[in-house]
């Protein structure tokens, strides 16, 4: 077996738009770095945390990263030693899967050192364990499904573990603004309605049909007349100053539709077509910088490896 593996976790845009809690997709960069070894010591160790310093526990009992290795340990039985080294490449309160990433990249690790004994399928369970713990005990894999999985992620079951891949268009992108801004997963849950009108949840399966079926079938158009979010949109966007300036600047520049990145700040927009996408990346970070917000961009196509070991 190997001393020590190298383990990257891409990040997410969960929800799609009207695909709360149930879409999500991973994007190229960026991500979390874990590193893993063997150690004399029994028991699992985190050793090192870079980036974020401070806002996150060592104790592994307390760390997305750590509770998910824990959880594969356990189902393993293993009495071994492991230390454990995270590198975050995503802030905490992102909207684009930071502690799904870390979840995703400890329990991929652990799995990897002892080469393979579980599928990707099978680490998504321990790694949902691990960012329960960040999001205050819910489990919802739209951003560990294709963090892990890579792809278009459908999520037909939390409670079962069915996700299913979505096939992409090759030329789909998406650009992605993070603005200088820090939503918590539970503060942008809590403003959200428990009850919603019918007709509102028509529409909603309507357009969630909608973006499967373009995707499916490599349809633009119609993947961008089904990217709108009349339930949670509407609400979170209250808490990102100048969301509704940053959409429309990048449905100026022609992208196929905008919302906001799982719980935000994070905001997205799917594009064909890289130049069309790097317009729109562009136009979406001045209106931020408009409104005297900092932003950073990323231009992705969709990852369809997920989280990967890093020889």
């Amino acid at each position: 077996m190997k001393n020590e593996v190298h383990v990257f976790a891409p990040a997410s845009v969960a929800n799609v738009a009207c695909g709360f809690d149930t879409l999500g997709f991973a994007l190229q960069r960026p991500g979390d770095d874990v590193i893993a070894r063997f150690s004399d010591t029994p028991g699992l160790r985190i050793t090192k945390i870079v980036g974020d310093e401070g806002k996150l526990p060592l104790e592994a009992e307390k760390n997305t990263a750590g509770v998910a290795a824990l959880s594969l340990m356990k189902q393993l039985n293993l009495d071994i030693g492991v230390e454990m080294e995270i590198h975050k490449g995503i802030p905490i309160g992102s909207g684009l899967g930071s502690s799904a990433c870390s979840a995703v990249a400890g329990a991929m690790a652990i799995n990897e050192l002892l080469e393979r004994p579980l599928t990707k399928q099978e680490l998504l369970p321990h790694a949902l364990e691990g960012e329960a713990i960040a999001s205050g005990g819910d489990i919802h894999a739209d951003n560990v499904g294709p963090c892990l999985l890579g792809g278009m992620q459908l999520v037909r079951s939390n409670l079962e573990f069915d996700v299913i891949t979505i096939p992409t268009p090759k030329d789909l992108y998406a650009a992605v603004v993070l603005p200088e801004l820090e939503i918590l997963t539970v503060e942008a849950r809590n403003i959200l309605r428990k009850e919603i009108p019918m007709k509102e949840a028509i529409t909603q399966w309507g357009n969630v049909g909608g973006i499967v079926a373009g995707l499916m079938q490599g349809d633009y158009a119609l993947i961008g007349r089904s990217l709108q979010d009349v339930i949670v949109e509407p609400y979170r966007a209250k808490l990102i100053p100048g969301f509704y300036e940053v959409k429309n600047a990048a449905l100026k520049q022609g992208a196929l539709g905008c919302s906001i990145s799982g719980a935000g700040p994070s905001i997205f927009a799917l594009c064909e077509g890289d130049e069309t996408a790097f317009k729109v990346g562009i136009a979406m970070q001045q209106a931020f910088q408009a409104e005297g917000i900092g932003a950073q961009r990323f231009i992705s196509t969709i990852n369809t490896h997920g989280a990967q070991r890093i020889k």
